[in-house]
């Protein structure tokens, strides 16, 4: 029987970028994915005839720069198309639109407020030094701050400095980013609520918190960072989906000599002596490997690939505590034609970026209070995109695709998780009218519905709770602390069992960087020969 030097579980985009790296380093490398296709939550699916859904994940902003050089992703069919632009219509018929060309913006802004136009330059400015203060915390492995060891300790010094050095303007941002709430400090720096309700929901993103909720801030900046090769602040549509990444990485594994099989669903991993030695497949198979790669969350790969019994105690405790509270489903449609937005009517650019129905803070914490006590939200949070305007590839000729984003949708609604299929499709009622107070057409031109709450997610693509990002991006939860303390560097008190996946450092989002730099600690480790 063959040995592989690792087994990967899971082909989501993490799962194939530290398979990638590791079949590049010359080792020899399985990936198995339990369902008919790769991608995870970053897939693209023909759900309905013609038309191809970007089922989950839906735009790309944080992939890392240096693993599409790497990996050379453009060479193996990675098509980035920019976002043109972020569109508000709001109830009384007016909108605001945000360009990428700031004197657009600008002018646009001055139009609810002078003062806000005129602040956007310097909070720009402020927010990419945020984001460039960021960069070598996403990039690198996570410190250990209880570690003695020379290594770790001039690490540690090393993201110390980083911190101290920046100039008193810059370490007060930095404060408050960690500690505030998106609403208070977008306060800090806006007037109109118009402009500042459509930026605050990039901090709930991920998380079951309300806008006004402290901590959110940093989240707002985890998704302010976004890059699409290096271009900072860039948001784009992958070509042919979301899974034109996960396809394109899958490409590049294959390439450098990985193995990768779909329809493979493990059940457990295969444990001899208390080390990982490979996989037991559900129909029973055994396969080898000097090394075993989670890309799937903590609570499916521990408490459900390992299981409990397997594991320390405190350890144990760390993972049931880890906190997943899934908040977000997704509703993707097939439209027969265009839709038009009351407040601006026929095609355009507006319809080129993604569209947020956030029409003010209230509304964003009305929604927020129907989830906390057990509800979906009846008129919720909307992060809409239309792919097919700028990507013919995905719908027919004269037709397209719509994906939105929805929050509220708490996994533990109040009947119980279960009661979810039960409950989906009001879930998508709402989601629909919602729509068409701001699209009047939208129901007859609405040729097919798919809509996912997080029972859904949990249940096809295996996110706990339905968590997308395997676990909350709270702070409490980040670096060294992700997924519990003493283990954030992809090690598990299993030997030779790695953890890969978005409940790994640094967290959610189509990035790779946990993928990549678990490969990384592999090889340094010499696990993988």
């Amino acid at each position: 029987m063959k040995t592989y030097d690792a087994i990967v579980i899971g082909g989501g985009h993490n799962g194939l970028v530290c398979a990638a790296y590791l079949a590049k380093a010359g080792r020899s490398v399985l990936v198995l994915e339990r369902r008919h296709v790769l991608g995870g939550a970053a897939v693209s699916e023909q759900i309905f005839p013609g038309f191809t859904y970007s089922v989950c994940s839906y735009v790309v902003s944080l992939l890392r720069p240096w693993i599409i050089r790497d990996l050379e992703l453009a060479r193996f069919g990675l098509e980035m198309i920019p976002l043109e632009s972020s569109f508000l219509p709001l109830p009384d018929g007016d909108s605001l639109c945000r360009w990428s060309d700031p004197e657009l913006t600008r002018k646009e802004v001055s139009r609810f407020s002078p003062k806000d136009a005129e602040a956007l330059g310097e909070f720009g400015l402020a927010m990419s030094k945020m984001g460039r203060f960021a960069k070598p915390v996403i990039d690198s492995p996570a410190p250990e701050p209880g570690s003695l060891q020379p290594a770790k300790l001039v690490e540690l010094l090393r993201l110390g400095r980083h911190f101290r050095d920046a100039p008193p303007d810059e370490l007060e941002l930095r404060l408050k980013l960690f500690s505030m709430s998106a609403v208070d400090f977008l306060d800090e720096w806006f007037e109109s609520p118009v402009l500042k309700a459509p930026m605050s929901v990039s901090g709930i993103i991920g998380t079951f918190l309300g806008v006004r909720s402290p901590g959110t801030a940093y989240v707002l900046l985890h998704h302010y960072m976004g890059e699409i090769d290096g271009a900072f602040r860039s948001w784009g549509f992958s070509k042919g989906g979301t899974g034109g990444v996960s396809n394109a990485i899958a490409n590049a594994a294959r390439h450098f000599g990985a193995e990768i099989r779909t329809e493979a669903s493990v059940k457990q991993v295969l444990l001899e002596g208390g080390a990982a030695r490979g996989v037991v497949l559900l129909n029973g198979d055994e396969l080898r490997a000097r090394a075993v790669v989670s890309g799937c969350d903590p609570r499916r790969t521990f408490l459900g690939l390992v299981g409990k019994q397997h594991l320390p105690d405190e350890f144990v405790r760390d993972i049931e505590r880890y906190k997943y509270r899934g908040s977000s489903g997704k509703v993707n449609l097939a439209l027969d034609r265009l839709p038009e937005f009351s407040s601006r009517p026929g095609d355009g650019l507006h319809l080129r970026g993604d569209i947020a129905i956030a029409p003010s803070i209230d509304y964003l914490e009305r929604a927020h209070d129907e989830a906390k006590y057990g509800d979906f939200s009846s008129r919720p949070y909307l992060n809409i995109v239309i792919p097919s305007t700028v990507d013919p590839s995905v719908a027919p000729p004269g037709k397209h695709v719509m994906s939105c984003f929805v929050q509220y949708a708490p996994y533990h609604i109040k009947e119980g998780p279960e009661h979810w299929p039960a409950r989906r499709e009001a879930f998508g009622d709402a989601v629909v009218d919602t729509l068409a107070e701001y699209i009047p057409n939208l129901r007859d031109i609405i040729l097919h519905r798919q809509v996912l709450s997080p029972w859904d997610l949990e249940q096809e693509f295996g996110l706990s709770e339905g968590n997308i990002f395997h676990g909350e991006l709270t702070l409490e939860q980040l670096s060294f602390l992700r997924p519990a303390a003493g283990w954030a560097r992809y090690r598990t008190p299993v030997p030779n069992l790695w953890l890969a996946g978005s409940g790994a450092h640094p967290g959610g989002g189509i990035m790779g960087a946990p993928g990549a730099l678990c490969a990384r600690a592999m090889l340094a480790a010499g696990s993988v020969r």
